[in-house]
């Protein structure tokens, strides 16, 4: 199998959120699957084939974290589409069958793409007891994400706060099953940026999220309400840290961002 290593959400190696990519004739076993990801050990694998059947897609697409498959994921999506357009796989839009319905990326003139996505359905709720101490801050708003993210969105008080964040991540993943993305309001604008955030998933293999393109499909509509505006950009405040575009057309939130190939290899095993 040919596999390559992308940085996703940035136009610079070793920035953004790297995810391993396989372009495959037919899905293997799920464990195969699940091993191989593990052995890639990054945030995300994704592994995707052709399908010549399929009125609606062009190509199906699964995701694998180092421990589990995923409902969603929006950096290994742009990833894929990264690939299949730089090796000439694939022209124009790509859209793929994925357990969260089918999902478009859409290339631009500047390199970058625009993905599709379902906008998070988003619900008030209750911090789970122990979370706040776990995260190491207060929150002042919590809500559900929906199946599709399936995580807490946390409103914090300030950008200093969010980027401050040094969770207790065993403790963090016995508070709940689900992740945790906090958030806030960005410090200055003018830096090129809305808001700020960072997304700690402990129970599914990954302590910190570099850039998480699914959370952004909740961060988006949430922060398009509070500011008022339907077009945004995020940073995602990781040590690699990227930035994601955002603009909420009701049940349908567009990401966008641009991706670099590191690493094109073959795996043996």
């Amino acid at each position: 199998m040919r596999i390559r290593i992308v940085d996703a959400f940035t136009d610079r190696p070793f920035a953004g959120n790297p995810a391993g990519v396989l372009l495959l004739d037919a899905f293997p076993a799920d464990d195969r699957l699940q091993q191989v990801a593990m052995e890639v050990n990054h945030a995300e694998t994704a592994f995707a084939h052709r399908l010549t059947d399929n009125p609606e897609a062009d190509w199906a697409l699964r995701w694998f974290t180092p421990a589990a498959e995923v409902p969603m994921c929006g950096h290994a999506t742009l990833a894929t589409a990264h690939v299949l357009h730089s090796t000439g796989a694939h022209e124009g839009p790509v859209r793929f069958a994925t357990r969260s319905g089918v999902l478009i990326a859409t290339p631009r003139e500047d390199g970058s793409f625009i993905l599709d996505f379902p906008t998070a359905p988003l619900t008030a709720a209750q911090i789970p007891d122990g979370a706040a101490e776990a995260l190491g801050a207060e929150p002042l708003a919590v809500f559900d994400t929906g199946s599709d993210v399936g995580n807490l969105l946390v409103e914090l008080a300030d950008e200093k706060t969010v980027r401050a964040l040094k969770p207790d991540h065993r403790s963090l993943g016995a508070c709940s099953e689900r992740g945790f993305i906090a958030t806030a309001r960005a410090e200055d604008p003018a830096r090129g940026y809305d808001f700020v955030s960072r997304c700690f998933f402990p129970n599914i293999g990954i302590d910190e999220d570099p850039v998480t393109g699914s959370a952004h499909t909740a961060l988006a509509p949430f922060w398009s309400q509070r500011l008022g505006r339907p077009e945004l950009t995020g940073l995602q405040a990781s040590a690699r840290s990227g930035l994601v575009r955002t603009e909420v057309r009701g049940d349908r939130t567009l990401l966008g961002g641009r991706a670099v190939t590191v690493i094109d290899g073959e795996l043996l095993a």
